[in-house]
């Protein structure tokens, strides 16, 4: 979504765009299969070497958050020893992940390295406020913020007319993500399983098992040419989350998603939640387990709000986290770092 969404408009912009992934698609295939293949890891590292080396034949390189994972900063710049300016790219706080790690040694050589490559770079390009301040205080060139957005060719406008299948039975509250941050859905398990009790809401969950986690929720597969129709089968979506580093570095992609198929939402103030989220206007922002069911409760009982919501969801979606807005404007970006150069 930061990057493959792009090329369409690049190639329009006069952009030639290589991608040189870091794992293979026989890693992602082992790695979703539960299984590690180092020797596929060995094969990563190599290959990035060698593209690293070949960066002298590009006019510029974009880097999703770094080049060689896990390796301090002087292999990095000593192999990426070229003149060819480069970009970095955040979605997450991923240095956190060094600089907050539980063992010392990795914190003493890895903590910095993140920000020695910001300021080193031509260019930081972040998805959100707290990722752009961190880039700041790395002494950053230039930083630029372009949040993960959504293509709206791919999410379709329910008419005024068209009636959302769920509004002729019990409303479904939905999530979609990873195990990663499933999560968050734990502190809310007995708020969810008492609505559903009661009769007023059904949960549903894309992308996970819910039923490792002792979540009472139908668990729906996640294939890319299915993931906007399930979510357009939700009535109300939502992103609970904790406080913490890394929570505030995310990007908030569900809630655009949920948002972008006219759905409102309730989301924990984290982070730039409380920036996609005006409360009562798109949806609720909900703290406490009280506030989260006052606002799914609020919402489950009012078809007509939640029609409302969702319609206001849309539109500042269309207004702000879409392609068709941000594409422009990182082509522009991206051709004056090379123009500079």
């Amino acid at each position: 979504m930061r990057t493959f969404q792009y090329f369409p408009w690049f190639e329009r912009a006069g952009i030639d765009v290589v991608v040189s992934p870091f794992f293979s698609d026989i890693y992602i295939s082992d790695l979703q299969q539960g299984k590690k293949n180092k020797l596929e890891v060995i094969r990563s590292y190599f290959r990035r070497i060698w593209n690293l080396f070949a960066c002298r034949n590009y006019d510029l390189v974009w880097i999703e958050y770094e080049a060689l994972p896990w390796l301090p900063i002087w292999v990095e710049r000593f192999l990426f020893s070229s003149r060819v300016p480069y970009v970095l790219d955040y979605d997450d706080a991923l240095f956190h992940t060094y600089d907050m790690h539980k063992n010392s040694w990795v914190r003493k050589i890895l903590s910095n390295k993140h920000d020695i490559l910001m300021q080193c770079s031509a260019m930081v390009c972040v998805g959100n406020d707290y990722l752009a301040e961190r880039a700041r205080r790395a002494g950053a060139k230039r930083v630029e913020i372009i949040p993960t957005v959504v293509d709206l060719n791919r999410y379709p406008v329910i008419g005024d007319g068209q009636l959302n299948l769920n509004d002729i039975s019990v409303p479904c509250v939905g999530w979609i993500g990873q195990r990663s941050t499933a999560a968050f859905l734990l502190p809310y398990k007995k708020l969810f399983a008492q609505l559903s009790e009661d009769g007023v809401a059904r949960f549903c969950v894309i992308g996970i098992d819910a039923s490792t986690l002792g979540l009472m929720m139908e668990s729906i597969p996640w294939e890319e040419e299915s993931e906007v129709e399930n979510i357009m089968g939700f009535d109300i979506g939502i992103m609970p989350l904790s406080d913490g580093p890394f929570e505030r570095g995310k990007c908030g992609y569900k809630l655009i998603q949920y948002m972008a198929c006219g759905i409102p939402v309730v989301a924990s103030p984290v982070g730039v939640n409380s920036k996609i989220v005006e409360h009562g206007v798109n949806g609720f922002l909900a703290e406490s387990p009280e506030e989260w069911e006052t606002a799914l409760r609020t919402l489950l009982s009012d078809p007509a709000l939640r029609k409302r919501m969702g319609k206001a969801g849309r539109e500042k979606v269309e207004r702000f986290y879409s392609s068709q807005v941000t594409a422009p404007r990182l082509a522009t970006l991206l051709k004056s770092i090379v123009v500079r150069s």
